[in-house]
């Protein structure tokens, strides 16, 4: 019988509360040690529940307990920053999406993990989605051949109804969160689409707008034009104005069509040109709407990788490459041009 890992999660709000500290506290190879917060009472809550430690510095969570891992569930301005220290400090890192906001960032927290023999995992679900290793599964072996297009949603009514403060939270504050539903839901998209093709993406267009949330300074609402390698083109839709989830992605091939999450009923759908029509229930894509009840399975394919030391399923250079398209499609807005993707995510310069 192996020792438990000891892990501690910096960054107690409502991704910390409904997805990893019950995922890891699920998990049967994993100690919850440490719970940190700038917030001490969130800490403590969290600390309490699970048995743990509870800090509001995590330099001196870091320094003073024994830990193996840690999960990074801060606003996104403090990623890298910590992510760094943690994998100086000796810990494997789980850290939630986007990784970074910047390339230089995202790139020091790459470095570090190699550096220090660490893992570093990016928090990026939508690849452990039934439908979507399905779909991967099918484009890879030419179910629907040569893929041509696609056309990508990831939209709900905002974080206020999920996020831990409500209307006053940091997703809304440009110097905390960097970017807005591109950040939040559009770089969950990109990776999941280069994860489907099995390519990169090359340049990207876009419209990034502001104005639908009050007291908010970061984009709201952003529709991006992508094209990949090889020359498939198509739309990708990142919104917090929805006023229903969508989830769904479409995938036009040579010989059909593939729809994932676009069903009530059925996870995953084939439509063949001939008429003939694949109808596949693979349980439900994990959605706040639900309540959080559903696993996202992100915490036990992490622990997976440092238990069994392989590669982490979504690596730092996997997360950095999915945030270079967010950056792209950013810069697209501002330029008016359209953007080449830069694809370096090499720490050698």
């Amino acid at each position: 019988m192996m020792n438990k890992l000891k892990v501690a999660v910096i960054g107690c709000g409502s991704i910390a509360k409904f997805r990893h500290l019950p995922e890891y506290a699920a998990n049967e190879h994993i100690e919850i040690v440490a719970a940190c917060d700038i917030v001490e009472d969130r800490a403590k809550e969290a600390a309490n529940k699970y048995g743990a430690k509870a800090f509001t510095d995590y330099e001196k969570m870091l320094a003073s307990v024994e830990i193996d891992a840690v999960s990074v569930c801060t606003p996104n301005h403090l990623h890298a920053a910590i992510s760094v220290a943690a994998l100086n400090a000796g810990k494997h890192v789980l850290c939630e999406k986007p990784m970074a906001t910047s390339k230089e960032e995202a790139l020091s927290m790459i470095e570090a993990a190699e550096i220090n023999g660490k893992k570093l995992m990016i928090g990026h679900n939508q690849r452990f989605v039934a439908s979507h290793q399905k779909a991967r599964q099918l484009i890879a072996d030419g179910e629907i051949g040569k893929i041509y297009g696609f056309r990508t949603a990831f939209g709900h009514p905002g974080p206020e109804g999920w996020s831990a403060d409500g209307k006053d939270s940091w997703f809304f504050r440009k110097e905390e969160a960097f970017i807005g539903a591109m950040g939040d839901l559009g770089v969950h998209k990109t990776d999941l689409l280069r994860y489907l093709l099995g390519e990169e993406f090359v340049e990207a267009a876009a419209f990034v707008e502001t104005g639908a949330k009050e007291n908010s300074t970061v984009d709201d609402n952003a529709v991006c034009v992508l094209k990949t390698e090889s020359g498939v083109i198509g739309t990708l839709a990142a919104s917090w104005v929805y006023k229903k989830e969508d989830n769904s992605t479409i995938i036009y091939g040579e010989k059909g069509v593939i729809r994932l999450e676009d069903d009530p009923e059925y996870s995953l759908i084939i439509q063949y040109s001939n008429g003939d029509v694949g109808n596949f229930k693979l349980g439900k894509i994990q959605s706040n709407e639900e309540g959080g009840q559903t696993s996202s399975h992100t915490i036990d394919q992490f622990i997976n990788c440092i238990i069994n030391d392989t590669e982490p399923a979504v690596s730092g250079e996997e997360g950095m490459k999915s945030l270079n398209v967010v950056l792209a499609a950013l810069e697209s807005n501002e330029t008016k041009r359209i953007v080449a993707i830069d694809s370096e995510v090499s720490t050698h310069a």
